[in-house]
């Protein structure tokens, strides 16, 4: 068959370890054979992130706002052993972290589900999308290891001569520092990211956070998603049948166990994180989870909610065979690919994507699938249990049957 055209670009951000090697693969039996490619690429891994001086994950972010789509591999965000072991000349940020503060998005997460695998909170009947804010907190904070008996000052200098200044701890002994920060027009952004995104996917959104504690840093978050949602979006959610509400995050995790799914969770960034996988894993598995970078300006981010599976990378490298499970990473590009085609008014592009997803997904519910996901179908699921790129190959099997 001819394979597809493509007219503009998407940003391809290659990764490290074992989703490296999955991305190859993907990109060697699921993209190349069927689809004239059309990519600017960039080198992600630590190794170039060291070479470059981390120079290649602000021009992958700068391509992401020219060409409106990008496509992203899991990264390394290395940590102290991971400097040992790459040799690095200083422990650089994350590179999704950079990636969406230039961006200034918001992270919507949401699980893969198939027939066989019955999520872990018995109750959850609809997929729960968690909107991550994608700016600042602890992913951009200043960090000071405290070395002996002194005094911690907050400090605020403003251009009109105002100032601020409060002890923040007195410290006896030494200790650890950490200073964060957020922006209102970040925070705007992504409470009309979510109210937009909660419109388009007609679901209820929920937002929570911990202002009784953060009297300030918290509930600027709130009274902003309050004001907008009062001044510009109450009409249109309640003629749209669905609500908004706000509650505090203890109350929300308690809420979400006792819910049936179906609405979308708007939480801070480092709760995002932490709450996406909590909620993947109870829908099945953290690689079933996808993940899209929407920036407020109109651009698109496509990536896998996972990491890099350094375990598996480990036991490639020494020649053994891993069962890792590439859905995520897929999804990642079969998302980017429809995008780039609803962009591009590229109709074959858009069903090509689609018809993607739906090879994955008989696929996996024919029982062909890896070792991850073999212990959580429900009883009496006859599965076969392959290797990565194994599973992959049924997977092309399928997408060349449909096409």
């Amino acid at each position: 068959m001819e394979k597809i055209k493509m007219r503009t670009p998407i940003v391809e951000m290659d990764g490290d370890e074992m989703t490296r090697i999955l991305w190859k693969m993907i990109k060697d039996e699921l993209i190349l054979p069927f689809v004239d490619l059309k990519s600017e690429y960039y080198d992600l891994s630590l190794v170039n992130r060291e070479k470059t001086e981390d120079k290649v994950t602000f021009d992958s972010a700068y391509a992401t706002k020219k060409y409106g789509v990008a496509v992203k591999c899991a990264t390394i965000t290395p940590n102290k052993q991971r400097v040992e072991e790459y040799n690095l000349s200083k422990m650089w940020k994350s590179p999704n972290g950079t990636i969406r503060a230039i961006l200034d998005g918001t992270v919507f997460r949401a699980p893969i589900l198939i027939d066989s695998i019955l999520p872990a909170v018995r109750n959850w009947q609809k997929p729960i999308t968690i909107a991550r804010h994608a700016y600042g907190d602890v992913y951009k904070s200043t960090e000071y290891r405290v070395p002996s008996k002194g005094k911690a000052e907050l400090v605020f200098s403003g251009e009109d001569g105002s100032s601020f200044r409060e002890t923040i701890y007195d410290f006896e002994c030494a200790g650890v520092l950490q200073g964060q920060y957020n922006k209102d027009s970040s925070i705007r952004s992504f409470a009309y990211s979510c109210f937009n995104y909660a419109l388009a996917t007609k679901q209820d959104l929920w937002f929570s956070t911990k202002d009784t504690i953060s009297k300030q840093y918290d509930q600027t978050f709130k009274l902003i998603f309050e004001e907008i949602y009062e001044n510009e979006y109450k009409d249109k959610f309640e003629e749209a049948g669905i609500e908004y509400f706000y509650t505090l995050i203890d109350d929300a995790v308690a809420r979400v166990i006792r819910s049936k799914g179906g609405f979308v969770w708007a939480l801070k960034n480092y709760d995002g994180d932490v709450m996406s996988d909590m909620v993947s894993t109870a829908f099945g598995s953290l690689a079933m989870m996808t993940s899209v970078l929407v920036s407020p300006d109109g651009n698109y981010e496509f990536e896998a909610a996972h990491g890099t599976v350094t375990r598996h990378y480990y036991k490639y490298l020494k020649g053994e065979q891993t069962s890792t499970n590439p859905m995520a990473t897929i999804y990642a590009w079969s998302g980017a690919l429809r995008k780039r085609g609803e962009f591009d008014g590229l109709t074959d592009l858009i069903n090509f994507a689609d018809k993607l997803e739906k090879a994955c997904i008989d696929t996996l519910n024919s029982g062909v699938m890896t070792k991850d996901l073999v212990d959580l179908v429900k009883e009496g699921t006859k599965t076969t249990t392959v290797n990565s790129l194994e599973f992959i190959k049924e997977i092309r099997k399928n997408l060349e049957a449909s096409l």
